[in-house]
C-alpha cells in the first residue's frame, strides 16, 4: 500500500534525511588510501548515534539475503554495484567507492547514496559518476505532480542509455517513509506515462545504478549481498530521498 505523507511528515522525513546527509559527509571525509571499509561504517555509526537516529540497514534481511545485513552503510568498491558489506578491505589509490546509508529518526526514514573516487581518479570513473548524477537529476526532475512512476524510470534510463551504461534492471528505487522500503517500486528503466500517479506527499528513493561496461548482467558474491558487474567494469550508485510536492520535487536528504 502506498502512503501519502502529510506536510508534517515531510518535515520529519527532512530531519531524518539531514542525518543521512551528515553521515555520508562524514564517510566521505574519512575515506582515503589505506582506510578500511569498516572504518567508514564506524564514521557513519558515530553520526547516527550523536543524532539519536537508528540504522534501517543494520539487521535488515530481505528475502534474497542469507543473513541480516551487519552494518549501517553499504560500501561498494569498483566493480561492486550495490550492497557491499564494509569489512577489512582497504581502499587503494584510484578506487571508485559507492556508499549507501539510511537513518530512522522519530519514526521516519531517509535513504541516500554517493559515489566518489579515492586518490588519483580515472577520467572514465569521473565520467561514470557524472552520468549517474545526471540520471538521478533527470529522475528527480520528472518527480512532479501529474506524472507517473514510469516518467521517472524513463528519465533515468534515457540518460543511462545515452551514456552507454548498463543497469541491474531488477533493482531500483522505492517508496520510503515509516519504513525504508515501501510501495511503489521505482525502476530505473521504463515507459513514460505508466505506473503509479505522482501526488503531493508521495516520497520516493530514486537511485540510479550505472555500470560502465554497458551490460545489464550482474553476479552476487558468496556473501549473498554484494552485486558485481559480470564483466568487471566499474559501477556507480547515487541516490536521494525525494518528496513529490505541489511546488515541485523536494530533496529530503540534503545537508
Amino acid at each position: 500500500m502506498v502512503e501519502i505523507k502529510t506536510d508534517t511528515a515531510l518535515e520529519a522525513m527532512r530531519e531524518a534525511g539531514r542525518v543521512v546527509a551528515h553521515a555520508l559527509a562524514a564517510v566521505r571525509e574519512a575515506a582515503g588510501v589505506g582506510v578500511r571499509l569498516r572504518e567508514l561504517d564506524e564514521a557513519a555509526r558515530t553520526v547516527l548515534a550523536e543524532a539519536g537516529a537508528h540504522s534501517p540497514f543494520l539487521g535488515y534481511q530481505p528475502s534474497f539475503a542469507p543473513d541480516p545485513f551487519p552494518a549501517v552503510i553499504c560500501a561498494s568498491v569498483n566493480d561492486a554495484v550495490v550492497h557491499g558489506i564494509p569489512g577489512d578491505q582497504r581502499l587503494h589509490d584510484g578506487d571508485l567507492v559507492s556508499i549507501d546509508c539510511g537513518a530512522r529518526l522519530d519514526g521516519w526514514t531517509g535513504d541516500a547514496a554517493i559515489s566518489f573516487t579515492v586518490g588519483t581518479a580515472r577520467p572514465a570513473d569521473l565520467e561514470l559518476i557524472a552520468a549517474t548524477q545526471q540520471a538521478l537529476d533527470a529522475g528527480i526532475a520528472a518527480a512532479t505532480v501529474g506524472h507517473r512512476i514510469g516518467d521517472i524510470a524513463h528519465a533515468v534510463g534515457t540518460v543511462a542509455r545515452r551514456a552507454g551504461c548498463g543497469m541491474p534492471t531488477d533493482f531500483g528505487g522505492h517508496g520510503i517513509g515509516r519504513r525504508m522500503h515501501e510501495d511503489p517500486h521505482v525502476p530505473n528503466h521504463g515507459r513514460p506515462g505508466r505506473g503509479f500517479p505522482l501526488r503531493h506527499g508521495l516520497t520516493l528513493a530514486i537511485e540510479p545504478m550505472l555500470m560502465a561496461g554497458g551490460h545489464n548482467d550482474y553476479r552476487t558474491d558468496p556473501d549473498g549481498w554484494t552485486l558485481r558487474t559480470t564483466d568487471g567494469s566499474r559501477a556507480a550508485h547515487i541516490e536521494h530521498t525525494v518528496a513529490v510536492t505541489a511546488d515541485g520535487p523536494r530533496i529530503l536528504t540534503l545537508p
